[in-house]
């Protein structure tokens, strides 16, 4: 099947204003009949829920956390990018436009990347409305600093603690709406089902994570805003409930599951240290402005204190490799390299799986009070996880998985392949392509929250009729009764492992061979291995706990269930993708310099996989990609 993404067509600075226009409306009176179910409470869905409620739909909202402000959104720490042009250095909205199509090596859609940078200076505005306390200079004017991909400053910030201060944003309008009843609120609910009668959306199954009660809840249309999957890999910066359970629930009931092989590696985040460690620590790419990556030139030197190591004896890599963009090189690119300096036995710390990040050369240049207003609650977090104080010493960081730009397709009014599934943020595909720049996550989760849906939502809702599908069909009974089957089950093996140790295996098996760097061989070992664990999965786990009370370990093995089925398309996926691109990197295909070698010729598509059941191929769907106003190109950072 060949996939239709729906962009407009015409020049394409008026698409989304000529769009806008030409879509249908629901009037006010009209938008009181219509209930929207927006599962996720982080940027996209948060501002997606006020928004939609603000307008006069009838919104619920669930999230598995305690509080809607605890959404991993809160994680994010460098900034959001906006194309203000406030420094004056020469960005424009096409610049942002063209280093975004460039920055996820030419697989993402111009029509909706040129709406993202379009719309990010209207992102700004609500914010600094909203009382998001962005970081000013001495006049007294938003601040910028700079981030991979890019040699403009267009990133705003709130030290490192930007997503934390935009998703208070975001919460207080919530807040606002639930206040006003305009919006109510599922806290410590986990959705297991997507409920779809007829072929469209209308509603899920979610499990109540206090009581453990099995709950429906129907809805004209079902907005997906939850996350990306990148804990496929066990070890991840993402928080630990963050899973693939929802996409891959609608990708099971007829969704198309968009790109997945696109995993980014973040190159700077702090090491790991032991066998026994349950997650990674992000160190925001913000702290790559005014700090230098190193290693040794000498792999005998590695052992030394980083201090005693001479100027002269030091490889700063990224400098070297990429002159034009030193240590903001874009991340999948920063990544390779660190990985090579320690293949190359030049890593340093503890099992050598890491390098240096310096900041002396920065604090002789501006003082430590500067760097310290900059950049101070990160050097506290670090120095509170690795006892060393990098004031005094440089960083040792490594890259981690980070984000996942792929999800679930959906086409240029974010809706998927399924009628009334409308996907946001990190969970759909639409706009980093093979890899996303630093600072566009939050740019694009308040893009689709705040701007998009509530306009393309609207022209879906206008050409249905509210209410013809309520919880009394019986397609929600069916979607309980298998949700419950799946959790009897579960807690019914009894075998000898946790679910921690065998997601620890498949963690291993993914970062091994699905990680990085990929091959043929590595590839068709992974696809080898995961049928074997997901298998011992459903013969040897151990569920402790009653499923009538708050039982965690019956939440993961949930989540871990759903990962041993993704892992196999994602891993399909990278392995039909005979090219190197961005985040994924295959050996075979790369210059002799060790750049990622893209196939145009054969892989300028995006690659929808269908689900045909456990066991069976998963089928691909394409949608050509075309690049009008940015022509193909060599990617190329030096």
């Amino acid at each position: 099947m060949i996939l239709d993404g729906k962009t407009p067509t015409g020049p394409i600075e008026k698409t989304w204003d000529k769009h806008c226009f030409d879509m249908k409306l629901v009037n006010p009176s009209n938008k009181r009949k219509f209930k929207v179910l927006v599962v996720g409470t982080g940027l996209a869905g948060g501002a997606a829920a006020a928004s939609l409620g603000e307008l006069g739909y009838n919104v619920e909202a669930f999230c598995y956390q305690d509080s809607a402000r605890r959404a991993h959104s809160i994680a994010a720490q460098g900034g959001i990018n906006a194309a203000k042009n406030y420094p004056n250095d020469g960005d424009s909205i096409y610049r942002l436009f063209y280093d975004t199509i460039k920055g996820g090596d030419f697989r993402a859609r111009e029509a909706d990347v040129w709406r993202l940078a379009q719309v990010s200076n209207n992102i700004i505005d609500q914010c600094v409305a909203q009382g998001v306390p962005f970081a000013r200079d001495y006049a007294g004017y938003l601040d910028n600093r700079s981030f991979g991909g890019a040699q403009v400053s267009r990133t705003f910030y709130a030290r490192g603690q930007t997503g934390q201060q935009l998703l208070l944003g975001a919460y207080s309008a919530l807040s606002r709406a639930v206040k006003n009843k305009q919006v109510k609120l599922h806290p410590r609910t986990e959705m297991l089902d997507l409920v779809v009668v007829d072929g469209v959306a209308k509603g899920i199954t979610v499990r109540n994570l206090i009581t453990g009660q099995i709950e429906s809840h129907w809805g004209d249309a079902v907005i997906l805003a939850t996350g990306g999957f990148v804990n496929v890999f066990y070890l991840s910066t993402n928080a630990m409930g963050c899973s693939v359970t929802a996409a891959w629930k609608a990708t099971k009931k007829g969704a198309f599951m968009a790109n997945p092989c696109y995993t980014q590696i973040h190159p700077t985040c702090i090491p790991q240290h032991g066998d026994k460690q349950s997650k990674l620590t992000l160190m925001s790419e913000s702290l790559r402005n005014d700090g230098r990556c190193w290693v040794p030139k000498n792999a005998k030197d590695c052992d030394k204190p980083a201090n005693e190591i001479p100027e002269a004896d030091r490889d700063y890599y990224l400098e070297r490799k990429y002159p034009s963009f030193g240590n903001l090189a874009p991340r999948d690119i920063a990544s390779r390299a660190a990985k090579e300096q320690c293949d190359d036995n030049r890593g340093v710390g503890p099992g050598k799986r890491g390098v240096y990040l310096d900041y002396a050369t920065a604090i002789g240049r501006v003082g430590e009070s500067t760097i310290k207003e900059r950049y101070g609650n990160l050097f506290e977090m670090y120095e509170k996880i690795t006892d060393e104080n990098a004031y005094k010493q440089p960083m040792r960081i490594y890259p981690a998985p980070h984000y996942a730009m792929g999800g679930l397709w959906v086409d240029y009014n974010c809706m998927s392949n399924v009628p009334g599934l409308f996907v946001l943020g990190e969970a759909n595909f639409s706009v980093h392509g093979a890899n996303r720049l630093g600072a566009s996550a939050l740019m694009q989760g308040l893009a689709d929250g705040y701007f998009v849906i509530p306009n393309t939502i609207a022209n879906y809702l206008a050409q249905i009729t509210p209410g013809t599908v309520t919880d009394e069909h019986p397609e929600f009974k069916k979607s309980a009764e298998e949700v419950q089957g799946q959790i009897d089950k579960l807690l019914s093996i009894k075998g000898k492992k946790t679910v921690s140790e065998l997601h620890r295996e498949l963690g291993s098996v993914m970062w091994e061979n699905v990680g990085m760097a990929r091959s043929d061989a590595s590839l068709k070992e992974a696809l080898k291995r995961i049928p074997e664990i997901r298998d011992e999965f459903w013969n040897n786990v151990n569920v402790t706990g009653e499923p009538g009370e708050i039982n965690q370990q019956l939440e993961n093995a949930g989540r871990l269930a759903d990962f041993l089925e993704f892992a196999e398309m994602m891993t399909t996926d990278a392995l039909h993708r005979e090219e190197s691109c961005g985040g994924h990197f295959r050996t075979e295909h790369q210059t002799e310099d060790g750049e990622a070698m893209r196939d145009d010729e054969n892989f300028t598509y995006v690659g929808a996989w269908e689900y045909k059941g456990l066991d069976k191929a998963p089928e691909l769907h394409k949608e050509p990609l075309k690049f009008e106003n940015v022509h193909l190109a060599v990617r190329s950072y030096k």
